[in-house]
Formats: structure tokens, sequence, C-alpha cells
């Protein structure tokens, strides 16, 4: 029986606007995150893309096992391949092999990974690509990082310089490959350096559609300890803002303006590249889970009350 309430009829009003922006929403866990829910049923829409980050020093026995129990109830499985920890192409291959035999995946999230030095052969997403061995294991999906605030692991001075110039050489990639690509980008928390950004990366001539990276509702502590550890760049000052109120200091950080503010420029823009919503649950798989309830309507009730 489904931990959360939530038939379709009991669904609370919501903004029609963030309903729209909602649908087809994907989120992020780890295999000792997902280890902790019994049934990701009770929680998530049916078919609900579950991404799951290869953080370093997890066995690639336990990234499979999740990627099997997630399609085992449903769920479209996309798991990270950090291509500074990925040795050679010989390692590549049996990833893709042992993803694909096991828990029949077809979809991958790439990028460079947190580390600094590359374990071998493998320094960035693009290295990955053009081995061209996603496109031979016949992968439907391929998403990239995108940095809507730039990245100083990448641009050291400041700039955006080199993202630009990765995402440029990544849209070139997306009219090669018969995949469907998308950028998934790093948590964010103010909606204007987001949509500049995304109407730059239009103005560019960039058509790969972005998934918006969004911190699921958590304690203000545990956003600003994440964002730190993460690099979120300017709009952090959202958070620097709420810590100066001590009367918020308890209440935890929900990302209701944010979204609401995407949803309604979307609204308005509809060829707005920002299409999809990506959740780091930081407070919790279930906390997300609930926030998405209570504001996607129809479309995020759980598949065990569908």
């Amino acid at each position: 029986m489904s931990v959360l309430k939530f038939a379709a009829h009991q669904t609370p009003q919501v903004n029609p606007m963030l309903e729209s922006l909602l649908q087809n929403y994907s989120i992020e866990v780890m295999p000792r995150t997902a280890a902790k829910i019994d049934d990701f049923r009770d929680f998530l829409p049916q078919h609900t893309r579950v991404y799951i980050a290869h953080i370093e020093g997890t066995p690639i026995d336990e990234m499979v096992a999740t990627a099997k129990r997630l399609r085992s109830e449903g769920f479209d499985v996309m798991p990270h391949f950090p291509a500074r920890i990925i040795k050679d192409r010989a390692t590549l291959n049996d990833w893709i092999a042992r993803y694909q035999g096991e828990a029949n995946v077809k979809q991958a999230l790439l990028l460079a990974g947190g580390v600094d030095k590359p374990y071998g052969d493998f320094e960035s997403s693009m290295d990955l690509l053009e081995t061209g061995e996603f496109d031979q294991a016949g992968f439907t999906n391929l998403h990239v990082a995108g940095h809507p605030e730039g990245n100083m692991d990448i641009d050291t001075d400041g700039s955006t310089t080199n993202v630009d110039a990765a995402i440029s050489w990544k849209q070139e990639f997306s009219k090669r490959t018969d995949a469907k690509m998308a950028m998934a980008t790093q948590f964010c928390f103010e909606s204007g350096p987001v949509i500049e950004w995304a109407d730059r990366m239009t103005a560019a001539g960039i058509d790969i559609p972005i998934h918006i990276g969004v911190a699921g509702p958590a304690k203000l502590q545990t956003m600003i300890k994440f964002s730190m550890a993460c690099g979120v760049g300017a709009s952090l000052r959202v958070l620097k803002r709420r810590a100066k109120d001590v009367t918020k200091l308890l209440l935890p950080f929900k990302p209701d303006e944010f979204l609401t503010e995407l949803a309604e420029h979307k609204a308005s823009n509809p060829n707005f590249l920002i299409t999809n919503v990506h959740f780091f649950p930081l407070g919790g798989i279930k906390t997300n889970a609930t926030w998405a309830i209570e504001n996607g309507g129809a479309s995020t009730v759980p598949a065990n009350q569908s």
C-alpha cells in the first residue's frame, strides 16, 4: 500500500503553468539512497526517468543492481557515466554491456565526473561520445551536462569560454547520433540567470533541450552545504539572503518561486529551451515526491495510485 495518500481525484489545486512544466520530471538517486525506499512506485509516476549518480568509489555491481531494481519497478533508468573514473574503452564496454544485459538500460548521462585526475583514457563526456559505443549499443537517449552559471573547474578564469565550446561541440554531435540528446544542468535557485543562459544558448544556435536542475525541498543549511560542495554559482545569493532572515532558518527551502517563474516564462515563450525539470532530492526522495505531487497535478500521481 502506498505511503502517500494522493489519488488522482485528491490532487490539490495547482498552478496550471507549473503543472505543465512538471510533466515528465526526472529525479536523481544514488544506490545507498535508493536502498532506503521500499518501492519507488509509492512515490513516483509511472515511467519516471530516474538518474543513478555514480559517485567515485561506488562499485559498478551496486550501480547495475540499482538499475535492475528500478527497471523492475517500471522506471526509465539513466545511469551516470563519469568519464574520468572509466579507465579505458574495455571498461566502458563492460559497463554498457552489464547495464543492457542485466537491466535493459538504453539511456545514459555522460559527464566528466567529480575527480580532478582521470583514471585512464577519458577526460570528458565528449571523449565518451566520440567512441561511438553508445550509438553502437543502440542507446535511445544521451544526456550531457549543462552549466547555466558556468563551471570554475572548466573555466578557471570565471568565463564560459570552454563550457560554451563544449556545448557547441555537443550540438554538432547531436546531428550525428540517432539518440535523443538533452542537457541536464546542476541545480540552480534563481530564475533570471537561468533564463538569460537558456536564451543565450538559443541565440548561439543550440537546440538541445534543457532539463533544468532543481534542488528538492530541504533545510536551508542542507541547501547551502550541497551548494558549496557542488560549486553552485551566482544564484547561491538567494540562499544567502534567506539565511539572513532568522525567522526562516528552520523552515525548509522549496523550489516554488524558482519553478513558477520558469513556468510562467515558458508559457509566454513556447520555444524556450527548458523543457523538463530534473530534481536533486537534497531533503530526501519522499519529501521531493510529496512536493511534486502537491504541485504537479495528475501527471505526478505515484504509479501505485494511478
